[in-house]
């Protein structure tokens, strides 16, 4: 495999969906390559490398495994990189907290149920 710009390869692999949109990413300093800051869209990307992108509320680890000389179908694109991501952890016990959004509004009763949990007076 020949080497292959960052940003054309995110794009290519579906991990972005516009050429732009990756160029972005990799300025925003969101894109990391085997561990390293990868300062320019046009930085070349090869097979074995591991490349590091945090967009927006998400972590996604890859290894790429291929270069493609245009964008094609999604099971195509799968076939450029070995996923690395790492499973999602358990949230966390949130306490009270947990039940938001569920239901109704408490009543008065519940809310002073909550306020003597949280020790307010």
């Amino acid at each position: 495999m020949q080497a292959q710009r960052l940003d054309k390869w995110l794009w290519c692999a579906r991990l972005v969906k516009t050429r732009t949109g990756a160029a972005r990413l990799v300025e925003a300093g969101k894109i990391r390559v085997n561990g390293a800051r990868a300062l320019k869209p046009s930085r070349l990307v090869q097979a074995g490398d591991v490349v590091t992108a945090t967009p927006p509320g998400k972590l996604v680890v890859v290894r790429v495994l291929g270069a493609a000389e245009r964008r094609g179908a999604a099971c195509l694109a799968r076939t450029l990189y070995e996923d690395l991501t790492p499973k999602e952890p358990l949230a966390p016990n949130r306490g009270l907290d947990e039940g938001r959004g569920k239901g109704p509004r408490p009543t008065k009763r519940d809310r002073r149920r909550i306020d003597a949990l949280r020790g307010s007076t």
